[in-house]
């Protein structure tokens, strides 16, 4: 019987020193390095339509993260990332040397597909990847980071380089990974087909689902819908003053969600951040999207209808 417990100890003592190991080693290291397999020579058509576009997305998709002071996308810290360390979103304007002049079209397009950026790093898990975008949309992006509007001009704004926690680089090793580039071209959705262009806006162009799932940890990227709580909320955020707060469900649910709901005062609380009673619907790092038009709105709204209603019992228990 001694023997046995002597050799348990042992296996104890390894497994310990094992998982100890790992810690030091994780602690220590940085984000992953995979190899950037960027396409060459990467077209991209930059007229005023889709220099336009882009600009509209990105005050959608990335000014709430790289808006600078100026103005312009020169970077800044993030506050609702508490899980991950201390997070600053770079400078991705046109500066020589804060900037991201040094990248291709090509290598922009990977950095989106993928995660993976020029230097070969995988972007952190609160960097949000567009698997699902369409090869149009990627396109304007792309033209809108190379024009020459006000957002993307030189901003000296120098972030400082990001404190990431143990957990996201954890999770940036064992969890997420790098995304395949796709071997095929992505079309765009049926705009004339609200459920299917409301799923495109959601999951693809504009990243609802990403906060209004119940956890940044266990998103799906590649199949966002296989996201655990998808739409249904109770996402953890952080608003600037540091308090938590949880995201909305936006299933149908008539107690937790948007059950009760009409599509006009969705598209109110969308577009000016109005509940139906009147109160602000939206604070940081929720923002009104005016840039948004009626027929996405409406689109995400057929969306989120033809969704199985979730109810979310966090959300009862938060506002209790």
């Amino acid at each position: 019987m001694k023997k046995i417990w002597v050799f348990l100890a042992i296996i104890a003592l390894i497994l310990f020193m094992v998982l100890a190991g790992g810690y030091i080693y994780v602690a220590n290291s940085e984000i992953p390095f995979y190899e950037n397999k960027a396409p060459e020579n990467f077209a991209v058509t930059a007229d005023s339509a889709s220099i336009a576009e882009g600009a509209r997305m990105a005050r959608m998709m990335c000014a709430q993260c790289h808006e600078s002071e100026d103005g312009k996308l020169g970077g800044a810290f993030m506050p609702d990332t508490k899980e991950f360390g201390k997070i600053y979103a770079p400078n991705i304007t046109q500066h020589p040397k804060y900037g991201i002049t040094d990248y291709t079209n090509g290598e922009l397009a990977f950095l989106f597909r993928t995660g993976i950026k020029k230097n070969g790093q995988f972007a952190p898990p609160w960097m949000p990847k567009y698997p699902h975008l369409s090869d149009k949309d990627l396109n304007n992006l792309i033209a809108f980071l190379k024009s020459d509007h006000y957002m993307v001009q030189a901003s000296d704004n120098d972030p400082p380089y990001r404190q990431p926690s143990f957990l996201a680089k954890a999770l940036s090793r064992f969890a997420f990974f790098p995304l395949e580039y796709p071997s095929e071209p992505i079309a765009e959705p049926d705009t004339s087909d609200p459920v299917i262009f409301g799923k495109y806006i959601s999951t693809a162009k504009f990243d609802c689902f990403s906060c209004h799932s119940a956890d940044f940890k266990k998103l799906d990227i590649g199949q966002p819908e296989q996201s655990e709580g998808f739409m249904a909320g109770g996402n953890s955020l952080l608003r600037v003053s540091g308090e938590t707060v949880l995201s909305p469900n936006l299933t149908m649910d008539p107690e937790t969600g948007l059950g009760n709901w009409t599509e006009e005062e969705f598209i109110k609380s969308v577009r000016y951040g109005i509940r139906p009673n009147g109160k602000p619907a939206v604070e940081y790092p929720m923002v009104p999207y005016t840039d948004l038009t009626d027929k996405e709105i409406s689109a995400i709204w057929a969306y989120l209808n033809s969704l199985e209603p979730v109810r979310n019992e966090l959300l009862l228990e938060d506002a209790g």
